[in-house]
């Protein structure tokens, strides 16, 4: 049991870790402390639901329905070339946390939070698709404990990622750093738009 245990924790890091769209949006709300709270709960449940689904065998629906992952794939490109304009535009301005008074609204948050999880096709084929086909290759005594390990090593991620960058705040909160990191998270994200459009 230990041992599915570890491997779902495992292999829900691998795939969490590389730096997408959540990812930057928790570290740039770690860092702001700005409504991290919320962004970390939608984050994690939205996970724990698409690695739940996947296990259940909802991976199947998904790849049998590719009209919808086109859709999804075209808004979550729009979306990220839009979340990167204003990231761009934020750098533009950037005069260091201290000085930044501007605050989105709760409301906007939970909007860019839930486009960045639920808009990127990329989400369903890993965390749906992937992790459940392997959850399912465990074994019946094997499934459930690696399930739960791939959602312990998602909580782990996005709590690790966002407490550790809003402890990291003040270290940061200076113009030209803030300057950088959004500089940085518009280039990811263009990145991802482009993987997502031609990948």
């Amino acid at each position: 049991m230990l041992t599915h245990l570890i491997s779902g924790t495992l292999a829900g890091w691998s795939l969490i870790i590389a730096v997408g769209p959540q990812n930057a949006l928790v570290l740039r709300q770690g860092i702001r402390r700005e409504y991290l709270g919320v962004v970390l709960t939608i984050c994690i449940l939205a996970d724990i639901a698409l690695i739940a689904a996947g296990t259940v065998g909802i991976g199947a629906i998904v790849l049998l329905a590719p009209w919808a992952l086109e859709i999804l794939r075209w808004l979550g490109v729009a979306y990220l070339l839009w979340y990167a304009w204003g990231s761009l535009k934020s750098a533009r301005e950037a005069s260091g946390l201290e000085a930044d008074t501007h605050q989105r609204s709760l409301k906007s948050i939970i909007a860019t939070t839930l486009a960045l999880t639920f808009l990127n096709p990329g989400v369903y084929l890993d965390t749906v698709v992937m992790l459940g086909n392997l959850a399912n290759q465990q074994g019946p005594d094997g499934t459930l404990p690696f399930t739960l390990g791939a959602m312990f090593g998602s909580l782990t991620w996005f709590l690790g990622i966002g407490f550790g960058a809003r402890g990291l705040s003040r270290y940061l909160a200076k113009p030209r750093v803030w300057q950088v990191l959004d500089i940085l998270i518009a280039v990811v994200l263009v990145i991802l738009a482009l993987r997502l459009a031609f990948g």
